[in-house]
């Protein structure tokens, strides 16, 4: 009986789980005074390789901070970085902070993918690189690539490569009426006139395995040495060669290139239709009379861009022209 009532006079409290002696949580977030400004050239398994902002000759290594969860970190992003920023053989960084995207180039795998791939951040060119010939060029990744740029907001730049192997005017003649400016280039010549055109830009590179896109940017930042495939003599199809996006600076410091890797299947199903025509801004003005849900493709009974082309209000090829990127998005290539 003694034990029992010694039992029965016991605290309950002393029978509780032991509480885990941890600190109370708190809304405050780290403000990273230390941390310094950089710039993701590339991203390998997890490891980004990121530039100093306040000496692009200082690269690092960082991993992504957990507070970040799973936002994406894409080459062309400018970040924050704390931690070993010295540029030492085994440092490691942390990327606490991701600034706000001026814009971004995305595809996606296929038209009914519904996920998106970041292509690069904060480019404002992307040159398309298209081979006059071996391989034979290719219309359907170049309408489906100047549809994808015109939707980001960034500039477009036809590169025409192997000029040795035939004449370029057939080719820029299909995209004459869209505006769209090129510059052509040939094995073993000057890339002066290339060079020029990427000044003061950060220009992606983006192109069909096999068009010599490698070899361009071998000779625009020599040292590089990208790896350079071969076209397939069955297929008429190159072999990927870059397994990884890599943002270089030109030798002069006057702008950046991204190299892409040769890429085989360009979906849009993040671009809409009915936003394409703001990337022309004439023929906008022309489909005010459009009635209410027109697409202004070619099926349209009654749009206003046919009526425009009747009248003589605007260039017929032009139109023509608009219509095939918007049709590439229904497309394949």
């Amino acid at each position: 009986m003694a034990g029992r009532r010694s039992y029965e006079h016991l605290e309950q409290e002393s029978f509780d789980r032991p509480r885990r002696r941890t600190r109370p949580r708190t809304k405050d977030r780290p403000t990273y005074d230390d941390a310094v400004d950089a710039t993701v050239v590339t991203v390998d398994r997890g490891r980004y390789t990121c530039r100093l902002a306040s000496d692009e000759e200082v690269v690092i290594t960082a991993m992504k901070s957990r507070p970040l969860g799973r936002k994406g970190v894409v080459v062309g992003d400018r970040v924050r970085v704390v931690g070993d920023v010295s540029g030492a053989e085994g440092a490691l960084a942390r990327i606490v902070e991701v600034a706000p995207r001026t814009n971004v180039l995305r595809r996606t795998a296929d038209d009914d993918d519904p996920v998106e791939r970041v292509i690069v951040a904060n480019a404002d060119q992307l040159v398309i690189v298209v081979a006059l010939a071996d391989p034979e060029p290719r219309t359907g990744l170049v309408d489906r690539a100047l549809a994808a740029a015109y939707d980001a907001g960034i500039d477009p730049l036809l590169c025409l490569t192997k000029a040795d192997l035939a004449d370029p005017e057939s080719f820029v003649r299909i995209y004459r009426p869209l505006d769209v400016p090129y510059v052509v280039t040939q094995r073993g010549a000057d890339v002066a006139q290339v060079l020029e055109k990427l000044r003061g830009r950060t220009s992606v590179m983006l192109g069909h395995s096999g068009v010599g896109k490698s070899t361009l940017v071998n000779a625009l930042v020599p040292g590089t040495d990208r790896a350079i495939g071969v076209v397939n003599d069955v297929t008429g199809r190159g072999r990927h060669t870059s397994t990884s996006a890599l943002m270089l600076r030109l030798p002069d410091g006057s702008g950046w290139i991204v190299d892409t890797p040769g890429i085989r299947s360009f979906g849009l199903a993040h671009v809409e239709p009915s936003q394409l025509i703001q990337a022309f801004p004439d023929l906008a003005a022309l489909t005010g009379d459009c009635p209410r849900g027109c697409s202004h493709a070619a099926t349209e009974p009654e749009c206003a861009l046919d009526e425009a082309v009747a009248a003589g209000a605007v260039d017929p090829d032009r139109v023509t022209s608009y219509r095939r990127l918007l049709s590439s998005r229904e497309t394949a290539f």
